[in-house]
């Protein structure tokens, strides 16, 4: 079956074709490093990881880009308020992005472009799109012309008539409303606001806009056409409509075949907001006794495409979720028997369910059903420990894609006190004596000692 993915572009679900047969080429857009990440930018990062490995997984080799905006309105406002040089400021966030999304388990992107590094090529495209006539000069300003382009606004559904008949002022802002659809500035002329931000180009002093950015550095890394573009869906306009029409508009080629969009993430049902109290970052997360892990799995046990909503519960179910499953590799490597039941056929359809899964626009939902169905029926079985040690392998491999199962675990030496509560506790269960079970349990969970109930009886590990 091969891959497939919703274009945004083209509103459908299309067979993915790379342009080179063994390469893929993603670019996506990263943080804009004036603040700390929240949990739903964190959402848009984690999706453009599990693109990347599976990708691999499927034996493509992978080139992915994720840039850094280090220079636009909120980093210059912040920057100045703060008193710090703009590169100082935006230092401490790029840091704390790379800590944050190390932390949520994702793999390095193949390379990690600032703004501020690729001036130069966002100036020579600009000249290009003002040979090929879709700028003007205004105070000082170089806008892009959205009605030279007439396939603009196409990404975004939008009507193009409306658009034209709204094209009549400009806006030097980098980020505005939909209804605000007007020409844009991809050369912003320097200004009090900007403090000492700002290099000299054919154009005069000034800076870019933010737009500009991308379309500059993913044709330096990558070129034309890219296989993919990624980002959440706030960005397909304005942003990712303008980059269409500036890298197009300048190299009058193609410039992305597919476009994936992740979706909004809500908390406790509302959109996230300082204003109201529940805007999150992975430090909140953790504070609240959560580790990055459970929300990597919360985001991943989710499509993309699929809208979710954050609450303390879903992170204790996502917390259990995990929990089973580094129970279920503990409980695999804890088999001693030298015989047992065949494991191959529950292994191999379990793979087939969650290709098939993955391949379906990164369904993830479906691909972890095929993951839990097979504990549920591993459990029934009377297993061997080749076929354990098979099992788990498999969990290995497709853990390189998911990046959530823990297997550190190991079976260590217990006393002659322990053993003997074990052997008591499992009497006791067997005589419906149901309380000194408990007790038992209870008294070796205080000695960091958790039992596990399996059908090959009770197993232990020693809680870290």
């Amino acid at each position: 079956m091969p891959i497939s993915f919703y274009n945004t572009l083209t509103r459908k679900k299309e067979k993915f074709i790379p342009i080179s047969a063994d390469k893929v080429t993603i670019y996506s857009c990263g943080p804009t490093v004036y603040n700390s990440p929240h949990i739903g930018n964190l959402r848009a990062f984690v999706f453009v990881d599990i693109l990347v490995r599976y990708l691999r997984y499927r034996g493509y080799n992978v080139v992915n880009v994720m840039n850094l905006t280090d220079v636009e309105d909120k980093s210059i406002k912040a920057s100045i308020e703060a008193k710090t040089p703009i590169t100082q400021f935006t230092q401490k966030y790029i840091d704390l992005f790379f800590s944050d999304i190390k932390e949520m388990g994702c793999i390095p992107s193949t390379y990690y472009p600032r703004a501020t590094d690729n001036i130069p090529e966002m100036i020579e495209i600009i000249k290009a799109l003002t040979e090929n006539k879709h700028t003007y000069v205004a105070d000082g300003s170089v806008y892009f012309k959205i009605s030279s382009f007439k396939d603009y606004g196409k990404l975004a559904n939008l009507d193009i008539k409306t658009l034209k008949k709204n094209a009549d002022g400009r806006l030097s802002l980098d980020e505005y409303e939909k209804e605000d659809a007007k020409d844009f500035v991809v050369w912003k002329a320097h200004s009090e606001s900007d403090g000492e931000v700002f290099w000299e180009s054919p154009f005069g002093k000034g800076r870019p806009g933010w737009h500009i950015e991308c379309s500059a550095m993913s044709t330096k890394y990558l070129g034309q056409p890219i296989d993919i573009h990624t980002g959440g869906v706030d960005l397909i306009f304005p942003h990712h409509t303008n980059e269409i029409a500036q890298s197009e508009g300048a190299t009058k080629k193609k410039f992305v075949n597919y476009w994936l969009h992740s979706e909004h993430l809500k908390v406790d049902g509302k959109k996230m907001s300082k204003s109201l109290g529940n805007f999150y970052t992975l430090n909140d997360i953790k504070k609240l006794g959560f580790s990055p892990l459970a929300l990597r799995y919360f985001f991943v046990s989710n499509n993309y495409r699929v809208q979710i909503n954050y609450t303390n519960d879903v992170m204790v179910s996502s917390t259990n979720s995990i929990k089973k499953l580094n129970d279920f590799v503990f409980f695999l490597k804890n088999i001693k028997s030298s015989t047992g039941d065949d494991a191959n056929c529950i292994i191999e359809e379990s793979r087939e369910k969650f290709i098939q899964a993955m391949d379906d626009d990164l369904n993830s939902p479906i691909a972890f059903s095929s993951i839990f169905d097979l504990i549920s029926k591993t459990y029934k079985i009377n297993l061997s420990k080749e076929s354990a040690s098979n099992i788990l392998d498999y969990l290995r491999e497709i853990n390189s894609i998911l990046g959530i199962i823990d297997f550190s675990s190991e079976e260590g030496d217990i006393d002659l006190e322990i053993e003997q509560l074990i052997e008591k506790r499992d009497m006791a269960r067997k005589a419906k004596d149901f309380k000194t079970a408990d007790n038992i349990r209870d008294e070796l969970l205080k000695r960091n000692i958790e039992l596990i109930d399996s059908p090959q009886g009770t197993i232990f590990r020693r809680n870290k």
